[in-house]
C-alpha cells in the first residue's frame, strides 16, 4: 500500500458505526460559535468582515464534531485545518477555538493522542506564523504583528485543552478499570457461591446415598432369609432419604432471594452422634474421642468440621474394607484438630490407598471438598495411607479469622479445576 494509502487508513479509521451521534451538543456549539463570532466581529473593525467563506469555515469547524466519537482523528485534524484557514483569512476572533478544543478533547479521550496533539500544535503554529510573519501578505491589509500577550493567551488555551483532555482520558480509563474489576468480582462471587453449593450437595448426597446403597444391598440380600432384618434396612433407607431431602432443600434454599435467612441451622459437631448412628446403620462402627474443652465454634468452622468428618466416614464406607473407624477431636488454643482413621484394607477402586502420589494428593471431589473447606478457614487437610495400613484424614482448622493458606492443598484455585455446577461421584 502506498504511503498515502496508509495515512488515509490511519486518518479515517474510527469507532464502530453503532456509536450514537451527539446531535444536541453539536447543534448548540454550532449556534454558539456562529452567533458569538458575529457579535465579537462588531468590536473588531480592523479585521475582515464576515462573509460566506467565513461562515463556511466556521461550519467546517463545528459540523464535523457530529462524528467526533466515530472518527476522532479526522474530526480533530479537520477542525484544526478549518480554524487555521479562518485565522489566515483575517476574520474576527471569537469562540471558534471551542470547536478545536472539543475535537481534540474527543480524540484524547478516545486514545488518539497523537492526532489531538497534532491538531492543537497546528492551530498554535498557524497563529504564531500568521501573527508574527505571514501577516505582511495576508488580509487584512496594513495589519501589524500581533502582540505577544495574545500569543501567550493562545498558548495557555492550548495547554489547558491538552491538560483537561488528558485528565478526562485518565478518569475514563479509571472508571472503565473499576467497572471491569467490579464485574470480575461479581463473577468470582458467583463462581464461589456455585462451588459452595456444589460442595454442600456433594457432602450431603455422598454420605446419605452411601448409607442408602449399603442398606439397600442388605435388604435385597435378606429379603427372603430374614424379612425382619430386611424391614429394618428399609426403615433405615426411609429415614436416610428423608434426612437427605431435608438437607438438600436447606442447601438449595441459598438460591432464593439474597438476604433471606436460612430456614434451618447448618449442621455442626453437635450432630456428630447422629452422624455416627447413620454410619452404624451402614455397617460402620465409629469410636469418637475428644480431648480438651470444646469452645463455641463459629458457624463456618462448625460446619467445616462436621462436613470433613462426614466425608471421611463416607469414604470409609465406600472405599474401605474396614468396618470400624476412629474419630479424634483435639481442641487446642485457637485450633481444632480432626483425625479420622480406618484400618483398611482398601477395596477395589480405592484411589485413597493406592500409594499413587497423584491420587493421594488429588483424590476425588470428596477430598477436594475437604481441602476447600479447611483452606477457606486458613487450615489444612492431609489425607493418605498410614504406614501400618489403613487410611488417615487429618485436618487442622484455625478457630480465629485467618488468611487462607497458599494453594498447597489445591483449594485456592479449585474454582478453576472443579466444575461448580456438576456433582460427580468421587473417583
Amino acid at each position: 500500500m502506498p504511503p498515502g494509502g496508509r495515512f488515509g487508513a490511519w486518518l479515517f479509521r474510527g469507532s464502530p458505526a453503532g456509536t450514537r451521534l451527539p446531535w444536541a451538543s453539536t447543534a448548540v456549539l454550532t449556534v454558539f460559535v456562529l452567533v458569538g463570532t458575529r457579535f465579537a466581529g462588531r468590536n473588531q473593525p480592523e479585521r475582515v468582515d464576515l462573509d460566506a467563506l467565513a461562515y463556511a469555515l466556521l461550519l467546517a469547524g463545528t459540523v464535523p464534531l457530529l462524528w467526533r466519537h466515530r472518527f476522532p482523528r479526522t474530526v480533530a485534524l479537520g477542525t484544526a485545518v478549518a480554524t487555521a484557514v479562518y485565522l489566515a483569512a483575517g476574520y474576527p476572533y471569537g469562540p471558534f477555538l471551542l470547536s478545536v478544543a472539543l475535537g481534540c478533547f474527543a480524540a484524547v479521550v478516545a486514545g488518539q493522542r497523537v492526532a489531538a496533539w497534532t491538531a492543537v500544535g497546528l492551530v498554535w503554529a498557524s497563529h504564531l506564523l500568521v501573527g508574527h510573519w505571514l501577516y505582511r501578505w495576508l488580509p487584512p491589509s496594513g495589519d501589524g504583528p500581533a502582540p505577544w500577550g495574545e500569543q501567550l493567551f493562545v498558548t495557555v488555551l492550548v495547554v489547558a485543552v491538552v491538560a483537561v483532555s488528558e485528565l478526562a482520558r485518565v478518569r475514563r480509563e479509571q472508571f472503565a478499570r473499576m467497572r471491569a474489576e467490579r464485574a470480575a468480582a461479581a463473577r468470582r462471587r458467583a463462581d464461589e457461591e456455585r462451588l459452595r453449593i456444589a460442595r454442600e450437595l456433594h457432602d450431603v448426597l455422598a454420605h446419605s446415598i452411601s448409607v442408602i446403597n449399603v442398606q439397600a444391598g442388605v435388604g435385597l440380600a435378606l429379603l427372603d432369609e430374614d424379612p425382619e432384618q430386611a424391614r429394618t434396612a428399609l426403615t433405615t433407607i426411609k429415614a436416610a432419604s428423608k434426612e437427605v431431602l431435608g438437607e438438600v432443600r436447606q442447601v438449595l434454599a441459598t438460591l432464593r432471594t439474597p438476604g433471606d435467612a436460612p430456614r434451618a441451622p447448618a449442621p455442626g459437631l453437635d450432630r456428630l452422634p447422629e452422624l455416627c448412628g447413620q454410619a452404624k446403620d451402614a455397617g460402620l462402627a465409629v469410636q469418637v474421642t475428644e480431648q480438651g474443652r470444646r469452645p463455641k465454634l463459629s458457624p463456618g468452622a462448625d460446619l467445616a468440621a462436621f462436613r470433613i468428618v462426614q466425608e471421611a466416614l463416607t469414604n470409609i464406607v465406600r472405599h474401605s474394607g474396614s468396618r470400624t473407624a476412629r474419630v479424634g477431636l483435639v481442641h487446642l488454643p485457637g485450633t481444632l484438630e480432626i483425625t479420622v482413621d480406618d484400618d483398611g484394607p482398601a477395596t477395589a477402586g480405592d484411589v485413597r490407598g493406592t500409594g499413587d502420589a497423584g491420587a493421594v494428593a488429588g483424590g476425588g471431589n470428596g477430598l477436594v471438598g475437604m481441602r476447600e473447606r479447611a483452606a477457606a478457614l486458613g487450615g489444612t487437610v492431609e489425607a493418605g495411607p498410614r504406614p501400618d495400613g489403613g487410611f488417615r484424614v487429618h485436618a487442622r482448622l484455625p478457630l480465629r479469622t485467618a488468611t487462607p493458606a497458599p494453594d498447597a492443598t489445591g483449594s485456592a484455585r479449585a474454582a478453576d479445576t472443579v466444575n461448580p455446577t456438576a456433582i460427580e461421584e468421587e473417583s
